[in-house]
């Protein structure tokens, strides 16, 4: 779609958007209809009180022209009329309370709905998507809804009701000068729908625009050591000035858009005031009108007026809320995992024998990242995954957890096809010790604790102590209570992976899976591990995916990969007997000779 198309799209998206955010009131509709409910109490009030002043007003008069002063109507009137605005005001106060109560259950129920979406999103929307754009979806255009949705509540239906109010008062005072005062109306609304057609792009723009600059600074908090490393400050500041300036753009054009519409508005009405205080002079020297219906009717004129500048003035707000509606809609939209076959079984099963039978997988159809991968993991085996960077190894274990669903053949643990076994009880027969060691705000025996919620404090240490991370932690000031911020980057690399892989040794899980679980520890931490793993694995069906091939010497079957596909299995030294692939990764870390031709060759 042309820039210029998605234009004209857009102002078609703004009412489904508000339609769909409004059906989210369904579950306050009670309290909803309360707060109408007091609105209208309010409107009553306030349209009531001007014609009473009206009367009031002709009593003062009578008084001058009759010298006849009718003191007891006059303080009845004004009596009424006082508590028919305090009245008002108490209506006032309890439709701001119930609407925006009603407001926030839905922003709650909304999040919750984001929430819960973001666990069924499939694994390549995070991968298309950045984490910045995602982020801001659910909480900046979440908080600008419920900013914009908590006035337009309040203000919006006070706003229709006032001007249906002031509109059949007028009708009932002068049908000539309501006739007049109505013919502000068609302008009004076409410089409403105007400006709206011209403005609701920008400010889907500005949001959209929000979202990469939020995407922007999450990759720069991120990397901020490798940016400063390597001395690209200059250039993540242009980057960000570049979104910021087009942020800034988008916004001003939105906001200066949707902001004449007030003004122009007013201009239209105190034309509109002009004419109706001619007419109804021209009507009370002719005897039609009284003076105090005169003086009702132009209030009267103000108050529907008024609304229609407030409405006008709360464009901006509902083309903000619209375009965050859109953009949190879509990604409540967004294609979700596949829907379970049904929970048949336990996961990993009993034994845990794991195989791949002719399995098939690529993110795009045209291009497979696995082809016809076939092999078997017999319960209580290691078996090491082994290739140059992009073999495709971390996407078996991927398929293994259904991360992601196969194009064709299929995987079973024990003879059942993984695809008929519920995810959550899948990969709850799974331990995992990842590349990038993944760490949450809280202590270090709450991130331990992770891998089996509620285990003792015996157990805890236990974990940590077989897997060599026990010292360092009692060597900290608050030990086990240390708290870690920002993903533990108080801690090295390595002390990071040490505790994720205590979290690992604590859940016990039939099937380890170890995916470069070495790579970011020191050669002495390394053997420590291997002899922790060893007896973590006692019993225990492992795969281990490496790229040192020293940690993967005692595994009972290597799978070497290269571009998708198997090309040798067997033991380390029927490996390096068979002087092949295998042969060749090994020898370049060994000896630094990669025997292998071009790219990998130089690479290595």
């Amino acid at each position: 779609m042309t820039a210029v198309e998605d234009s004209e799209a857009t102002p078609a998206r703004f009412w489904p958007a508000m339609a769909r955010l409004l059906a989210l009131l369904g579950p306050v509709r009670w309290r909803m209809g309360a707060a109408v409910s007091a609105t209208c109490g309010f409107v009553a009030l306030n349209v009531a009180a001007p014609k009473l002043l009206g009367d009031a007003t002709d009593v003062v008069v009578a008084a001058v022209l009759d010298r006849t002063f009718n003191q007891g109507r006059f303080e009845s009137l004004l009596l009424v009329v006082a508590l028919m605005y305090i009245g008002a005001s108490l209506f006032s106060w309890t439709q701001g309370v119930l609407t925006a109560s009603a407001a926030q259950r839905l922003i709650y129920g909304l999040r919750e709905s984001v929430q819960d979406k973001l666990h069924r999103l499939p694994s390549t929307h995070f991968q298309e998507q950045t984490r910045g754009d995602v982020l801001s979806r659910a909480t900046n255009d979440i908080d600008n809804i419920s900013q914009a949705f908590n006035q337009l509540l309040t203000q919006l239906i006070m706003s229709v009701l006032m001007l249906c109010g002031a509109l059949a008062m007028m009708l009932w005072i002068s049908p000539l000068l309501a006739a007049l005062a109505l013919a502000s109306v068609p302008p009004s609304i076409f410089i409403t729908a105007l400006v709206a057609r011209k403005s609701q792009g920008h400010f889907r723009d500005q949001w959209k625009a929000t979202g990469e600059l939020n995407a922007h600074v999450e990759e720069f908090v991120t990397g901020h050591e490798v940016i400063k490393a390597f001395g690209h400050q200059e250039a993540s500041a242009a980057i960000f000035n570049t979104s910021n300036r087009g942020l800034a753009r988008t916004a001003t054009r939105a906001q200066y858009l949707s902001g004449i519409v007030q003004p122009l508005m007013v201009f239209v009405s105190n034309l509109n005031y002009i004419v109706v205080a001619v007419v109804g002079a021209l009507q009370v020297t002719a005897g039609v009108l009284t003076i105090g219906g005169i003086q009702a009717f132009i209030q009267f004129s103000r108050l529907f007026t008024q609304p229609m500048g407030q409405i006008g003035g709360m464009l901006a707000l509902m083309q903000s809320c619209a375009a965050s509606a859109e953009r949190v809609f879509e990604l409540l939209d967004a294609e979700e995992i596949p829907a379970e076959a049904g929970g048949q079984g336990a996961a990993a099963g009993a034994g845990g024998r794991i195989v791949f039978d002719h399995v098939t997988f690529g993110y795009r159809p045209s291009a497979p990242v696995v082809e016809d991968l076939s092999f078997v993991v017999e319960p209580g085996q290691t078996v090491a995954i082994v290739g140059q960077t992009g073999a495709g190894k971390t996407t078996v274990v991927n398929l293994l957890m259904r991360f992601f669903e196969i194009d064709s053949g299929r995987i079973t643990i024990d003879g059942m096809d993984i695809a008929a076994i519920h995810r959550d009880e899948l990969r709850s027969g799974f331990g995992m010790v990842l590349q990038d060691a993944w760490l949450f705000t809280g202590s270090i025996r709450e991130n331990i604790e992770y891998g089996r919620p509620g285990a003792s404090e015996a157990e805890i240490v236990a974990a940590a102590v077989a897997s060599h991370v026990d010292h360092f932690i009692r060597a900290l000031p608050e030990g086990y209570s240390t708290q870690l911020g920002d993903g533990g980057d108080a801690l090295s690399q390595g002390q990071r992976q040490l505790i994720t892989i205590a979290r690992a040794q604590l859940a016990g899980r039939r099937v380890q899976i170890l995916d470069e679980a070495t790579s970011s520890v020191d050669t002495r931490t390394e053997i420590l591990i291997r002899q922790a793993m060893q007896r973590l694995r006692r019993g225990r069906t492992s795969i281990v995916i490496a790229h040192r091939l020293s940690t993967v010497r005692d595994a009972d079957l290597i799978v070497v990969m290269d571009h998708g596909r198997i090309v040798e299995t067997g033991r380390h030294q029927d490996l390096l007997a068979a002087n092949g692939f295998y042969t060749d990764l090994y020898r370049a870390q060994f000896s630094g000779r990669s025997g292998l031709p071009g790219p990998l060759g130089a690479a290595l």
